[in-house]
């Protein structure tokens, strides 16, 4: 590898925890301070139906949005999917990826830091030799871990992976935090993570922003028709609401929410015309059952859409609440968002000064 160039592998102990946010926002600070920065993801997750294609819409996506010439666009070296696993595990890919992916890299002049996104969880890729602790060794990188906050157990995978990593781990960003947590989070378990010399470089609170869904992917994921107003799918649910009670507890819970998609039956009228009145991005009736006219009139005039499903309630629910979990980034409020979060709760002094940039000072 170039020595000139640094390599900081962005990672995770399990899937959906925020990488790619942590990149947009940490890349975006770094631009900010004049460095030099490359991105790529040596394995990639195959979402494109194109199989020739091994760019997948994540890197598409980060890689405009941080605006990077092709010469900064480090390559994917293989894209996971049924195909591929099932070629490596009957011994008909016996390609060596380390040896690759370290052919490829040293031909590559990528400026002073190369951020690379790293697999789903510390285990994922170990069948082609390129999982995150295996990449890392490969191309020399420092290892910032990201992980989603659920209890103040939340540290044991941390420290699992301190174990496995070794002075690699640079640091962690624990993410997702509920308000009410942050105190607890930032003394107690910041305390004690730094005590086992595992720097805490960000903890950033849950936002109901990023964690919230365009109309347009319920709708993809759901496979559902739209009724009306295909022109506002780019409106944003936050919160889901399902409703199944009678009008009077409906209001009532509707009110409590804010920006939700409504999820009720196509014969339920009642509930339909409560759910516009109130906060609602989304309208989303089971059973195949068409609106009344003044339904959809009102929908059309509140700017509202209107999705109809061929699923039960139930599956629709889960549906949605996977959504909820698995969430990207490919919207600009977003990008906003975790430009701000970052900005504001993660310590991008200490990340250089751990990369031991000797710049680190003059660019503050």
């Amino acid at each position: 590898m170039p020595k000139s160039t640094k390599y900081l592998l962005i990672g995770s102990t399990e899937a959906y925890c925020g990488k790619s946010a942590t990149i947009l926002g940490l890349s975006y600070q770094l631009q900010q301070k004049s460095l030099d920065i490359a991105y790529g993801k040596p394995l990639g997750i195959c979402s494109n139906k194109s199989l020739d294609s091994l760019v997948e819409e994540d890197v598409q996506f980060i890689t405009t949005s941080l605006n990077l010439p092709e010469n900064r666009i480090a390559p994917t070296m293989l894209s996971l999917d049924e195909m591929t696993v099932q070629k490596r595990l009957q011994g008909l890919d016996k390609t060596d990826y380390q040896k690759s992916l370290a052919q490829r890299y040293s031909q590559m002049q990528f400026g002073d830091l190369v951020l690379l996104e790293g697999p789903g969880n510390l285990e994922e890729g170990t069948l082609f030799d390129l999982s995150l602790l295996q990449v890392a060794e490969v191309v020399d990188a420092s290892v910032l871990l990201v992980a989603r906050y659920k209890s103040l157990l939340s540290v044991e995978p941390l420290i699992s992976a301190k174990q496995l990593i070794g002075d690699r781990l640079i640091g962690v960003v624990i993410n997702d935090i509920p308000t009410e947590q942050l105190p607890v989070a930032n003394t107690t378990m910041r305390s004690f993570l730094e005590q086992q010399s595992i720097p805490v470089l960000g903890l950033l609170p849950k936002s109901d922003v990023l964690r919230s869904v365009s109309v347009s992917e319920l709708a993809n994921q759901l496979n559902a028709e739209v009724l009306c107003r295909s022109d506002r799918l780019d409106l944003m649910v936050e919160s889901l609401a399902i409703g199944a009670m009678n009008v009077n507890a409906a209001v009532k819970y509707f009110n409590k929410r804010r920006n939700m998609a409504v999820v009720t039956g196509g014969d339920r009228v009642e509930i339909q015309q409560a759910a516009l009145e109130t906060s609602t991005h989304c309208l989303i009736l089971t059973g195949q059952l068409p609106p009344p006219a003044f339904i959809l009139n009102r929908a059309e005039e509140l700017e509202i859409p209107i999705l109809s499903v061929d699923l039960d309630t139930l599956t629709t629910v889960e549906i949605i609440n996977r959504a909820f979990g698995n969430v990207r980034l490919h919207e600009p409020i977003k990008v906003q968002c975790i430009r701000h979060f970052m900005a504001e709760h993660f310590d991008i002094a200490r990340l250089l000064s751990l990369l031991d940039f000797n710049r680190a000072a003059a660019l503050q």
